[in-house]
């Protein structure tokens, strides 16, 4: 292991606080649908790929078109980001730690492109990542390894030298099917604890020193690591 060679954050709920304005998209899109969003929803809900939960509220709701229920989560969800989406506590303290260290960092989201693109132009502008990978940039999404895979070789870096920054299960589980060093700083929903994760309150309590340390709880022999299943639905993030 070489050290730290890249920061691999997450997006939704891990530095902008976008989970609950994707919970009350969510909420309205089922609403229309006769459907009445609760807590047992979330793990369907919380860090999925808008096709997931498109998939979800069909089944819950009996019947309708994933692909038109999925356009209309888009774009309420989009307008909800346009409007505004504040950085989580610590976020920007982390970064300008991390780019006076000259450690490099980008943006690995489930969220599609259009909606990442907005919260880059508008709370994350001034954010010098490297790139920017969304759910349309893999053939998969997490909480399957594609994205922090295709993150890795665009930094021409070992993915184990790699550290992600996530906040739901199935974002932690695709780092770490990646081979990547965990943090989780979980925001909606618990995230269950292996060998290989390390876990903050808040980015508040982040350091690069810290990041540094995930590559070392994640040093167990990567053939051991199993993808893995998508959850009760199909497969999964916001």
């Amino acid at each position: 292991m070489t050290g730290l060679a890249a920061v691999l954050f997450d997006m939704d709920g891990t530095l902008v606080d976008t989970e609950v304005l994707w919970w009350r998209t969510t909420e309205r899109i089922a609403q229309g649908l006769g459907h009445e969003l609760t807590g047992a929803d979330a793990p369907e809900v919380v860090g999925r790929a808008v096709e997931d939960t498109a998939a979800h509220l069909v089944r819950v709701c009996g019947g309708g078109d994933p692909s038109e229920v999925a356009q209309a989560l888009t774009a309420d969800f989009f307008r909800r980001v346009e409007a505004g989406a504040p950085m989580r506590p610590g976020a920007q303290h982390l970064l300008t730690a991390l780019e006076a260290e000259g450690v490099p960092f980008a943006l690995v989201s489930a969220s599609p492109r259009l909606v990442v693109d907005s919260v880059v132009g508008g709370s994350l502008a001034h954010v010098p990542f490297a790139f920017t990978l969304s759910a349309d940039d893999t053939d998969r999404t997490k909480p399957h390894p594609d994205p922090y895979r295709s993150a890795a070789e665009r930094f021409g870096a070992d993915v184990r030298d790699c550290v992600a920054v996530e906040d739901s299960p199935d974002g932690a589980a695709s780092a770490e099917a990646a081979g990547c060093g965990v943090l989780v700083v979980p925001s909606l929903l618990e995230v269950p604890a292996t060998p290989v994760r390390t876990f903050a309150q808040s980015l508040e309590d982040v350091t690069p020193e810290l990041l540094r340390r995930c590559l070392t709880a994640a040093g167990v022999p990567r053939q051991d690591r199993q993808e893995p299943r998508p959850s009760s639905s199909t497969t999964p993030s916001t």
